[in-house]
């Protein structure tokens, strides 16, 4: 297959292109700067978001487009200008994929546009599936909801659109090691509360899902990318210490988790338990069901 992939270079890009260039498939990765990117065999870097780039030339015999392209929401303090960012460089991205869907003469058979569960806003006591439809109230639903809305518009064009919701991504980039870093200097505890929920997802199910949605037609539509079994914070807290074998008992409380993050504490301190129905439905094969299995093949 051929396979184009905004956001290629990033966290999960890099493990899809991997998955995929070993099995023998073609990438194109879509980057501003494709003259500084290293050779790698089986990829091509295609010029797009720039005055002088027709990303649509070298992408005519496309069988799938995957777009994780955005900036990152974990760096810096969410200011104003910095949640605008957040915002437009998710719809400016997935504006011009649909662009590039509309020009190519061979329409891809399917887009997988990344999303997070974050759609659902956060509660401590409801479980989300696909089937919920409306979004929370927050800032990260409100990006969500705007974020797959533009993806949509791909269906106008026959083509079969996945909204992959992304939970808390468990590899060796991302969050966890951030996630471990008290634990090793052995002041590791729960983060408020410690009630709130952590949808956890490990980086080979992300890859293995999005391949499955790309492999199977009767994937469309919301994907909650995440493991079957979600754990409240404290339960991760004290599985993450098992694994590590260091101590789980230094409670750090709301207050000044909130002031040192701002308005971005909520990604910690607020969650939602988001369950992988359609995922289970259609007979995705979970490579990893439990936390600490998980943990154990990334940290062990």
């Amino acid at each position: 297959m051929n396979i184009a992939i905004a956001g290629g270079t990033g966290f999960v890009g890099n493990a899809l292109t991997e998955s995929f260039v070993n099995d023998g498939h073609k990438v194109f990765i879509l980057t501003r700067n494709p003259e500084n990117k290293p050779a790698q065999e089986g990829v091509t870097y295609v010029k797009w978001l720039k005055d002088d780039a027709h990303p649509e030339k070298e992408l005519q015999n496309l069988n799938a487009i995957i777009n994780l392209a955005g900036e990152s929401i974990n760096s810096g303090r969410w200011t104003e200008d910095k949640k605008q960012r957040i915002l437009n460089s998710r719809i400016s991205a997935t504006r011009e994929i649909v662009s590039i869907i509309e020009k190519l003469d061979h329409k891809p058979r399917v887009l997988v546009n990344a999303s997070a569960t974050g759609f659902y806003g956060s509660s401590l006591d409801k479980s989300f599936t696909e089937n919920d439809t409306d979004p929370g109230s927050d800032f990260l639903a409100e990006v969500s909801y705007k974020w797959e809305k533009e993806a949509m518009r791909a269906q106008n064009f026959g083509v079969r659109t996945v909204l992959s919701r992304f939970g808390l991504i468990l590899g060796e980039e991302g969050a966890l090691p951030l996630m471990t870093l008290p634990y090793k200097f052995y002041v590791g505890g729960k983060l408020g509360d410690g009630k709130q929920w952590y949808s956890w997802v490990h980086i080979k199910d992300v890859v293995g899902m999005i391949r499955f949605a790309v492999d199977h037609d009767s994937v469309q539509g919301p994907l909650n990318v995440t493991a079957p079994e979600p754990k409240r914070m404290n339960e991760f807290g004290r599985t993450l210490a098992d694994v590590l074998k260091k101590p789980h008992w230094v409670p750090v409380p709301e207050a000044p988790v909130q002031l040192a993050l701002g308005e971005k504490s909520g990604v910690v301190l607020k969650g939602q338990c988001v369950l992988p129905q359609k995922a289970k439905e259609l007979g995705y094969p979970f490579r990893y069901f439990k936390l600490k299995d998980a943990l154990e093949n990334l940290l062990g």
